[in-house]
């Protein structure tokens, strides 16, 4: 069975009432929502680390409008087919987010009929503790993927969904033969996006497939054309990308002379196995 582990010790936290404590006795509180902070302060690169509170609510609004739907359901769907036949599939969504996707996930294994063990993990605590307000069932933590407090071959399955790539410690959780599950913007996604953000737009670079200590089974494509019939939408898909953190004021302004946008989306699902 999976569990959290002491980010301190190492050793496996159990619930004392609304707490995680460890056999040393260092105890965590868990939030109003049930996530808990196991980020410990040397692992802090900013005094709010991850996502902020109004980047997350964004990305949230954004998402529950249903733009991304196709990726979810076709991620989700992949992930049940790939744990087919295991009846308590132990999953981890590495850098989780708000838990949109965590939360298709996990409805596609119930709808399967599995009993999964759902962990997820960010780094952002504002994103933790929303993801198990969405995710009931789910056990989630502000966590780093690169120092995850979880036990070395630990999950059936492991997704990333736009997150940072952590190898070594999501091939260290992994079961042996266990699968990895990663989505990635495609080469076009977001262009008409670009187009009005930028004079020279740029196409998203996809790298190699391969990857250090894992088989390369298959990749599924997922694309289409979404329109945003408001500045609001608008402006919620930039803070949910890496141009809002790269952006200046002219970029800013471009943006918010749009009163409606259609943009292509479009996305990769690449699948391995420890």
């Amino acid at each position: 069975m999976a569990q959290w582990l002491c980010p301190l010790c190492g050793e496996a936290l159990s619930p004392v009432g609304n707490s995680l404590r460890c056999p040393a006795g260092h105890t965590y509180d868990r939030g109003r929502s049930g996530y808990v902070n196991l980020l410990l302060v040397n692992e802090k690169r900013a005094k709010v680390p991850g996502d902020n509170k109004l980047m997350v609510n964004a990305r949230r609004d954004f998402l529950d409008r249903g733009y991304y739907a196709p990726l979810a359901e076709a991620f989700a769907h992949a992930a049940a087919e790939y744990l087919a036949g295991i009846p308590a599939p132990a999953v981890l969504d590495a850098g989780c987010g708000e838990g949109y996707y965590t939360a298709a996930i996990l409805g596609a294994l119930r709808q399967a009929g599995c009993t999964p063990e759902m962990f997820a993990a960010d780094i952002s605590k504002y994103a933790a503790d929303k993801c198990a307000r969405r995710c009931k069932g789910a056990e989630c933590a502000a966590a780093s993927v690169f120092r995850l407090p979880l036990a070395d071959g630990s999950f059936d399955l492991v997704s990333c969904l736009f997150a940072p790539y952590a190898g070594e410690e999501y091939r260290r959780v992994l079961k042996p033969g266990g699968i990895f599950l990663m989505a990635i913007p495609g080469e076009n996604h977001l262009w008409e996006l670009k187009e009005a953000l930028y004079d020279e737009p740029y196409r998203n670079e996809v790298k190699d497939y391969a990857l250090e200590g894992f088989t390369f089974l298959e990749k599924q494509t997922v694309e289409g054309r979404i329109f945003l019939p408001c500045p609001a939408d608008i402006q919620n898909l930039f803070r949910m990308t890496p141009y809002y953190y790269k952006s200046g004021v002219e970029t800013g302004a471009r943006l918010a002379a749009l009163e409606t946008l259609e943009t292509q989306i479009s996305f990769e699902i690449l699948a391995y196995r420890k």
